[in-house]
């Protein structure tokens, strides 16, 4: 089971690079790099690339909707040459919040947007000349719009591989079923392995049948805070106004996709309740309201013991990377919870 982690740099990003180097030592595996309206992520995962040595780096991730496909494919072709095949490309349709709102682009088709995606990646990837006519996507554009100059052109670079990993953010049934059937990994988020099977086993099935085994096995990857010690329980409060900002105000009424999870955990009234109150401006209500067992249930926060068995549950639902976010005081004490983490899961 392969250890991540995503890159917070609250206290400083130069600070927080620095730091990598120590969790690479420690075990780390992979640092994920979120990009949603603050600064872009590539940049950052460059810098990342030029400080650490074996650590891999992922997008976490890259809407499909703020950059065209075949400009997707350049900026990981280009990640993974100067990280000397380290990167992987996490995609994502994030929300019509921030794709019309900041972005100024239509959230339509994200499923069919994503599928044409990864075809025309993996196409530019192979170095073929580029001609894809697809619902959402045509290349080059078709006699009748532009200029009609357009030429089948293919990368100039020869990439570090052929094939750069694909990781889909995905919760909704049909958005899972895709990841299942196309990507290199899965990336859920407010994940309970208890209830995995229930909520997305009929999605990940119906997409592995469909699945070119080329692509190998699935990665899972499943995010989790993380604290040992018999004191420390109490961090699970820090996870309530995230996940009340996700289940309460990540969307409008009937168009919250993590709303939508809540109710398929089997929180409908919390989650209806939630949403409520976040959307009427009671941000800390809402917090309150966020069922102690789903904190528990998708945190790494307990004593060794119950973070053992948590591990294992993990494991048996078919988790292969833990992405952790490591709640120690000083940094020291995240490179230690790095190492345990590490330890636990073998």
């Amino acid at each position: 089971m392969r250890i991540g982690m995503a890159l917070n740099y609250s206290g400083g990003f130069k600070e927080t690079v620095a730091e990598l180097a120590d969790y690479e030592k420690a075990g780390l595996d992979i640092v994920f790099v979120a990009e949603a309206y603050s600064f872009d992520a590539v940049s950052q995962m460059g810098y990342i690339a030029a400080r650490t040595e074996r650590l891999e780096i992922a997008s976490g991730i890259l809407p499909i909707y703020s950059r065209t496909p075949t400009l997707l494919a350049m900026t990981a072709a280009g990640l993974d040459y100067v990280s000397d095949g380290r990167f992987t490309l996490g995609l994502g349709a994030s929300g019509p919040q921030v794709i019309e709102g900041f972005h100024g682009v239509p959230y339509t088709a994200p499923l069919g947007r994503t599928r044409e995606v990864i075809e025309i990646c993996r196409q530019v990837w192979r170095r073929e000349r580029l001609v894809h006519e697809g619902k959402y996507y045509t290349l080059p554009l078709p006699p009748g719009q532009g200029t009609g100059l357009g030429k089948p052109l293919k990368l100039i670079n020869h990439p570090v591989r052929p094939r750069i990993p694909i990781v889909i953010a995905a919760i909704g049934p049909k958005n899972v079923e895709l990841a299942a059937e196309l990507a290199e990994g899965w990336e859920p988020i407010f994940y309970m392995p208890e209830k995995a099977a229930d909520v997305w086993g009929p999605s990940l099935a119906a997409g592995k049948a469909k699945r070119d085994p080329e692509l190998g096995e699935l990665d899972v990857i499943a995010q989790a805070s993380l604290a040992i010690g018999d004191d420390v329980a109490g961090l699970l409060e820090f996870g309530r106004p995230m996940a009340a900002l996700y289940i309460g105000g990540m969307g409008a009424k009937g168009r919250n996709f993590y709303n939508d999870l809540a109710r398929r955990y089997g929180y409908e009234k919390e989650a209806e309740r939630i949403q409520d109150l976040y959307l009427e401006g009671k941000k800390d209500e809402a917090a309150a309201l966020v069922p102690g067992e789903l904190l528990e249930s998708m945190s790494l926060i307990g004593s060794e013991g119950f973070v053992r068995d948590r591990v294992q549950a993990m494991k048996e639902s078919g988790v292969t990377t833990l992405n952790v976010a490591p709640l120690g005081r000083t940094h020291e004490d995240r490179m230690r919870l790095i190492e345990m983490i590490k330890d636990i899961a073998g």
